[in-house]
């Protein structure tokens, strides 16, 4: 049996790449998928969702939990400009006709992590409503869970959603507060995925030559992001920041640097909204906890994302 994985998305542009990574890796089993709030209207998160596993032919073995609608306390709004209407660029729309599974994301999460203690992860790629939900329903959840990787924040760096904030953390602030108080997270924030997790043009445009049905989804969904890279960030790539917190599940040797620091986020409506505090030189009394990765090995990362796409192996290399 491989790694036991349970994944909490807001599926939408990379999202399916770090979903479809672990349903194609033959050392994660997927337990379950649990939808959140966030990138785009909820029942298109959902579709993504099972439109992905279907494609890696998971459909049938990963069940599929709808969960919160909506933050926990503040008002939000999707990102369709970024990743496309719908999600997975504007021009696919899945209507896959899967049923969800019965129950709630958030009971999921509790009940898998309480059958089986101390034998799943969980990875959190979208908003962290679910998983603050989960802690208050069970507040024994960290000593339950092995792994916990959050791909949120900014880490002393300028956000992608304002210039405070990563748009994970701004959505549900109230959320990411509790998780990252509460939980031992690795974190991979945007900040390493402009370093690290872009992958390049030379690379978007052999993908969109490659006839692989995994590449030809890649370049469907990612030319928004690509798109909004060259606009905002002013470099023509698509970033990862999905897909490479699951290759750092995935291949914990990709990770060359990390630090671990007290990390906060500001709640308060407001400019600062959704702020990761990130005490890298100690100066607060918190307790350093969370897990910051610093640096990956680019090439490695920009190997499994090729392995996986045109080969439908993302270990292929390791």
């Amino acid at each position: 049996m491989g790694q036991r994985l349970i994944i909490d998305t807001d599926t939408a542009g990379d999202d399916s790449q770090a979903l479809l990574m672990a349903a194609l890796a033959d050392s994660i089993d997927i337990e379950a998928v649990t939808i959140v709030a966030g990138n785009v209207e909820f029942d298109y998160e959902v579709e993504n969702a099972k439109y992905t596993l279907d494609l890696a032919g998971m459909a049938d073995s990963v069940p599929v939990y709808e969960g919160a609608r909506r933050p926990l306390l503040k008002e939000f709004d999707h990102v369709d400009h970024v990743h496309g209407e719908g999600g997975l660029g504007g021009e696919l729309y899945p209507d896959t006709g899967i049923a969800s599974a019965d129950g709630h994301a958030v009971d999921a999460i509790v009940d898998i992590a309480r059958e089986s203690p101390g034998e799943v992860s969980l990875a959190c790629i979208g908003p962290l409503t679910n998983v603050a939900l989960a802690i208050r329903r069970e507040p024994d959840l960290n000593d339950l869970l092995d792994e916990v990787v959050v791909m949120g924040g900014a880490v002393n760096t300028l956000g992608n959603d304002t210039p405070s904030a990563e748009f994970n953390f701004w959505v549900d602030p109230d959320a990411a507060k509790i998780v990252m108080n509460e939980l031992d997270v690795t974190l991979v924030d945007w900040g390493l995925t402009v370093r690290h997790g872009k992958i390049g043009a030379d690379d978007l445009d052999r993908f969109a030559e490659a006839e692989t049905p995994y590449a030809e989804f890649f370049t469907t969904v990612t030319g928004h992001a690509r798109e909004f890279s060259k606009e905002r960030l002013g470099v023509d790539a698509a970033t990862q920041p999905d897909t490479l917190a699951l290759a750092c599940l995935l291949n914990p040797d990709l990770v060359t640097e990390a630090g671990t620091y007290f990390v906060d986020v500001d709640e308060r409506e407001g400019m600062t909204r959704g702020y990761s505090l990130v005490d890298e030189l100690g100066i607060t009394d918190g307790e350093p906890r969370t897990r910051v990765v610093e640096a990956v090995d680019e090439s490695v990362f920009e190997q499994m994302v090729a392995d996986m796409l045109l080969h439908g192996d993302p270990e292929r290399s390791l």
